[in-house]
């Protein structure tokens, strides 16, 4: 049974996990139990948490045991209202108002600002769906203020106001992820109004398990090295730290190259697939040890 205001795909805690572990995202007790808040209370959910931890394949996830599609806001510095909200086609406005030659202000005014005028963009998309949908603002921190704005209304009450049209409620309320690496820190109103889930590292055991599930041709032993060698570059001070994404994507290397154990050779050999800068290479050439 899911409470009045929430969007109904979970019925436990344990669901969470096993749903979520059938299409392949293996989630920790913590992030199952938020997941369901989320779900069961109908809030917002912010994932906060440094790149490639899987915040954003969270919310795929979520969208694929729902059988839900997935509306994303990618944020980035400079979106606005009309790339996040909704925008008028103003190229057949004009067309519109050309065509009409012989009418007044009044009645093409009347036209132009209807619903075969607006374009909507993801929010507004997402508020006016009736069938289930997973919304995923990805990366908050790295849109300006202003937007933080936008989001406190349209997640307070789950409605958007065009002023032309008037105000737009959810039917259904969408699942909502908000992801954010803290590059920038986001404002109390907005960390107020979501569920709160932060997201690190997996441990070595469950990134065991997650490499296994998606490589599942590699033996347990290589599995275990890979992600040996993986927590001790992330334990060192590099630009950019392996994600999870890429530490899948060594061992599904390894596999190409028919390697059956870690040595310096090929370590050395493949250190671009999780490493991306020249000098995390370098430090890692001279200060990783396999023993």
């Amino acid at each position: 049974m899911s409470g009045a205001d929430g969007t109904g795909i979970f019925a436990t805690v344990d669901e969470v996990a096993t749903r979520l572990a059938e299409v392949g995202y293996l989630a920790s007790t913590a992030v199952a139990t938020t997941v369901f808040l989320a779900d069961r209370l109908g809030k917002p959910l912010l994932v906060e948490g440094p790149a490639g931890v899987g915040k954003t394949e969270l919310a795929k996830a979520v969208a694929a045991v729902a059988g839900a599609r997935l509306i994303r806001l990618q944020c980035y510095e400079g979106v606005d209202e009309s790339r996040a909200l909704y925008e008028w086609n103003h190229a057949k406005q004009l067309l519109r108002i050309t065509a009409g030659r012989e009418e007044s202000w009044d009645e093409a005014r009347s036209d132009i600002f209807s619903e075969e005028f607006l374009l909507p963009r993801p929010l507004l998309t997402a508020i006016r769906g009736n069938q289930p949908t997973v919304l995923l603002v990805d990366e908050t921190d790295k849109a300006d203020v202003e937007v933080e704005g936008l989001l406190l209304e349209v997640l307070s009450d789950f409605q958007v106001t065009v002023p032309e049209l008037g105000t737009i409620t959810a039917e259904r309320r969408p699942f909502v992820v908000l992801t954010s690496n803290a590059t920038r820190e986001l404002s109390e109103a907005l960390r107020r109004r979501c569920l709160f889930l932060h997201l690190d590292f997996p441990d070595a055991e469950l990134e065991q398990r997650i490499v296994r599930l998606k490589v599942p041709g590699l033996d347990r032993a290589l599995a275990e090295s890979v992600v040996k060698v993986v927590g001790a570059l992330r334990a060192m001070e590099l630009r950019k730290l392996p994600s999870v994404a890429e530490t899948i994507d060594w061992a599904r290397t390894l596999l190409a190259l028919g390697a059956d154990t870690l040595d310096e050779a090929v370590v050395r050999d493949s250190l671009g697939v999780i490493l991306k800068h020249q000098e995390d290479i370098r430090r890692a050439a001279e200060e990783l040890t396999l023993s």
